[in-house]
């Protein structure tokens, strides 16, 4: 079984309906190249707006039923019989969420999953919008194999990648929205950020997809570097810091779980062992 998926990277105007339009017209573009599943990058309804703390941001968001890009991505993936991980500011209630809405190439939303581990520092001061997510980790099946997604900061934690390993994801997609350290100019997180997934693709034998945002916003400016790593680590396409476009990629699930169980990560595991991950520090 093959798979073959694509990463967007662009750069964002703030008005919400142009750069959807923008989205969509890379989504078409990965779609001709052949891509089964196509992740555009985190919060693509215009600039990421989580750099202070401002009430009026509330009204970005929007229940899942009625999201404008959720019904825009919805009606692409109808259209051109494709899976698309679609991030979005999630208004539930009261309550409010960095989400993505898993939507299948008929058009229907498979689930949502709320990011579980929001980040709160200088440009990055998530915690004021976004509750943690209530929804445990997810993964879902598909005719082209079982995909898994974490949000962003998800991407940083082994025990999201593991988790999603251990409910049978074949493949790894981390929608994200990363750049400059306002605190320290000096500190370049473009190297640790991409060097975190590699990690996940090497320790799990797993390709993963990671998909982020370029341009300047306000005094916040986002560096790219998206990528596809394939299971042994190696970089199957990537960007650097400026480019638009879309990262395609193919990959034979067969083979990559033959590499896996060559591996012995799974077979040696050792949970018995493992009690202290869940204790509070």
């Amino acid at each position: 079984m093959t798979i073959t998926v694509s990463a967007l990277q662009l750069a964002f105007s703030n008005d919400m309906t142009a750069d959807i339009a923008a989205v969509a017209s890379l989504v078409e573009q990965a779609a001709g190249a052949g891509a089964q599943v196509i992740l555009p990058p985190e919060l693509f309804q215009g600039h990421y707006f989580c750099t202070d703390q401002r009430e009026e941001h509330q009204a970005r968001a929007h229940p899942v039923e009625t999201h404008p890009a959720v019904l825009e991505m919805r009606r692409l993936a109808r259209s051109l019989r494709v899976y698309i991980p679609t991030s979005f500011y999630e208004r539930d209630g009261h309550h409010y969420y960095n989400s993505l809405a898993m939507i299948d190439d008929a058009g229907e939303i498979m689930g949502v999953y709320r990011k579980s581990h929001i980040p709160d520092g200088p440009g990055y001061q998530e915690k004021f919008y976004f509750r943690p997510g209530n929804t445990g980790f997810k993964v879902w099946k598909t005719p082209h194999g079982t995909l898994g997604v974490g949000i962003c900061w998800d991407q940083w934690y082994p025990e999201c990648a593991r988790a999603m390993m251990l409910m049978g994801a074949d493949i790894l997609f981390y929608p994200t929205a990363i750049g400059a350290e306002p605190h320290d100019p000096d500190l370049d997180t473009r190297r640790l950020w991409r060097r975190a997934m590699v990690g996940h693709a090497v320790s799990n034998v797993v390709p993963v997809v990671a998909s982020n945002r370029i341009g300047t916003e306000g005094s916040q400016s986002f560096y790219g570097n998206s990528f596809i790593a394939d299971q042994r680590g190696d970089l199957a396409a990537e960007f650097g810091d400026s480019e638009t476009g879309v990262l395609t990629a193919t990959f034979d699930l067969d083979v990559i779980r033959q590499h896996r169980f060559a591996f012995g990560f799974f077979r040696d595991r050792r949970p018995d062992l493992y009690g202290r991950l869940t204790q509070d520090i």
